[in-house]
Parts: C-alpha cells; sequence; structure tokens
C-alpha cells in the first residue's frame, strides 16, 4: 500500500485528490496537510511513501517546503502539483529536488501513473514535458535568463508580471517591502533589464504567467 501526504491550502482539491487516490486499490491519503510548515511536521512525524505538494502555499512558497522536506528526508518522494504550466516551475522542481511535476489540469488522468512512478524510485515528467525538454536539447541547450534567478528571485518577477503591486508582493511572500526591492533589483540586474514593465514584458513573451 502506498501510503500519500496530501499537502495543499484548498480543501476541495484536497477531498477531491483523497477520493481519486483511495479508490485506488494499492494507495491511501493517510495524511492532509494545508500549511507548508504543517506538510513539514507531519512528515517528520509519520511515515509516507509519496508527498503530493502544491506549489502555491500561503506561509511558504512550495520549492521551499520541497527543500526543507528533502533535506530533513533525501529519500522520500515529493510529487510537485501547481496549476501553473509545466514551463513555468517544472524544471526548477526538479532541480530542487522534486521526484516529479503534475499540472493540476492533468492531475486526475496522471495522477495514479505518476504516484506509482515516483514510489518505485523513478521520476516523473509528463510526456508533453520530456517532448519540450527534448525540443530544447535537438536546438542546442541555452538556459534562459529567469532560470539563472533564485527562487525568491522568480517568485518576486512572477508577481510583479501578475499585476501586484511591491506591497501586496510582500504580504503574499510574507516578507518586508523593503527584502522585495533588494530581490527585484537583484533579479532586473541578472536579467539585464532596465525596469518593471521591461522584466513584466519578458514573463509575459517566455509564458511565466497564466
Amino acid at each position: 500500500m502506498i501510503e500519500i501526504l496530501v499537502v495543499d491550502d484548498h480543501t476541495l482539491i484536497r477531498k477531491g485528490m483523497k477520493q481519486i487516490l483511495d479508490d485506488t486499490g494499492d494507495m491511501r491519503v493517510t495524511g492532509e496537510a494545508e500549511s507548508g510548515a504543517l506538510a513539514i511536521r507531519m512528515a517528520q512525524e509519520n511515515r509516507y511513501d509519496v508527498v503530493l505538494l502544491d506549489i502555491t502555499m500561503p506561509d511558504r512558497n512550495g520549492i521551499d517546503v520541497l527543500r526543507q522536506l528533502k533535506f530533513n528526508q533525501p529519500h522520500l518522494p515529493v510529487l510537485m502539483l501547481s496549476m501553473h504550466p509545466e514551463e513555468q516551475y517544472a524544471v526548477r522542481s526538479m532541480k530542487a529536488g522534486a521526484a516529479g511535476y503534475l499540472s493540476k489540469q492533468s492531475a486526475p488522468t496522471q495522477l495514479v501513473t505518476a504516484i506509482r512512478q515516483v514510489a518505485s524510485g523513478k521520476k516523473y515528467i509528463s510526456s508533453e514535458l520530456a517532448e519540450q525538454l527534448a525540443d530544447g536539447l535537438s536546438q542546442g541547450y541555452r538556459e534562459l535568463l529567469h532560470q539563472t534567478l533564485s527562487n525568491r528571485e522568480y517568485q518576486t518577477l512572477c508577481l510583479m508580471a501578475s499585476g501586484k503591486s511591491l506591497s501586496e508582493i510582500a504580504e503574499a511572500m510574507s516578507l518586508s517591502a523593503k527584502t522585495v526591492s533588494v530581490y527585484r533589483a537583484r533579479l532586473l540586474e541578472k536579467m539585464k533589464l532596465k525596469n518593471n514593465a521591461e522584466a513584466v514584458r519578458y514573463a509575459i513573451n517566455n509564458h511565466l504567467i497564466d
């Protein structure tokens, strides 16, 4: 039996995942967490075979939660779930230690397959993402500017591009406005952009926002 911890701040999504998985003969949801901090604590106190982790959490960015889970338990497979398109977070998640990445739109059809795969010690990526990666290799790999950013800088870029003000970004990231300003300055410097408008244009052109 594959025992699973589902981490998502939306109760309906957790219940939906639980229903899908509990209807599968070889899986059972034995834990639910609505925040990153609770997920980290539950993973330390209980045994799970797989963690399903949403990237967009209210208290901590999902990538940060992933890093902490992998630091505490390096062999625990973590499958990332997100409403964001794969090209936005998949590679970043895998680099941070995720065993796989699944968009919520495709989750119902691919979820069971993905869990079985990561529970057996393998990695999981969708056929669509595999094709994108293969295309990139065949054209000669070139790291995109946004892939050079830290997770906090990248999160700042995405929130800027979605139209949020400095204070709204600070609130969303649970940081001070001064700290967010530092991240903004760093990302503009790293990406060789002159101002916020250029950063927003870059994010739109590279499909970093829905």
